[in-house]
């Protein structure tokens, strides 16, 4: 596999890098193409990344936007990703109600199977294909998680499924995730990792052998061709 790694002296710079390679990513779609899709992550450094991004000049009402996991609260919650993006770049940007694609994780598992529903039913009207997005934004967690696939999670080898309910053990806490199915099969992944409690993961997910169910996100590095843009502090123990 063949993956890139943009080190950036500060979170602000690879936010700011990741939002510019994202937009150009969808630019180039939407000139062979009706409609761009776009699936982003949740955190204090894609909080950064929408920032960028608002400042871009892209056709918002071509693009669909999607969320690659979700925790069990409704809109409003401070911990929704959901909310983070409106807050962040739904509403500077102006991004239409009818591109944006919420995951209902409040009304629990069952939220995984309406997701994948309407996952599907968006890709069929516009693209007629099976689900691959334009661009897909992951992060890494401290522990090697992305999405919200963590460290012993059986649906880590689920490559059928689109959408899945887990349950975080270790944060007494049920999430909605997108599976490696279409985590693997986006056109552009682009992964976005910034601070020192990162580098021991990235570290893990670089270096360590191949052990996906050990370390989740190792699945950006081994199965795919893959974006990495870090902050010095997160690439400290890469080489």
């Amino acid at each position: 596999m063949i993956f890139y790694r943009h080190i950036f002296d500060d979170r602000i710079g690879a936010a700011g890098a990741c939002a510019a390679f994202i937009a150009a990513a969808l630019r180039q779609e939407l000139a062979a193409k009706p409609v761009a899709t776009l699936a982003v992550s949740g955190g204090s450094t894609p909080r950064l990344m929408f920032d960028a991004l608002v400042n871009e000049s892209l056709e918002w009402d071509r693009i669909h936007i999607f969320f690659v996991d979700e925790r069990p609260v409704p809109p409003g919650h401070p911990d929704s990703n959901y909310t983070l993006c409106e807050t962040h770049l739904l509403t500077p940007a102006a991004v239409p109600a009818a591109n944006v694609h919420r995951i209902l994780a409040e009304r629990g598992p069952a939220a995984a199977v309406l997701y994948a529903i309407e996952i599907k039913s968006v890709f069929r009207k516009s693209t007629g294909s099976e689900p691959r997005f334009t661009v897909l934004q992951c992060g890494i967690g401290p522990d090697c998680h992305t999405a919200s696939l963590f460290p012993g999670e059986p649906l880590i080898n689920d490559r059928e499924g689109l959408v899945g309910a887990v349950e975080v053990a270790k944060l007494h806490q049920a999430r909605i995730t997108m599976l490696p199915r279409i985590l693997l099969n986006a056109k552009n992944l682009v992964v976005l990792a910034c601070g020192q409690e990162k580098a021991w993961a990235l570290d893990r997910a670089f270096h360590a052998p191949f052990e996906a169910l050990q370390y989740p996100a190792q699945l950006l590095v081994h199965e795919r061709d893959s974006e990495f843009f870090l902050d010095r502090a997160a690439a400290a123990r890469l080489v």
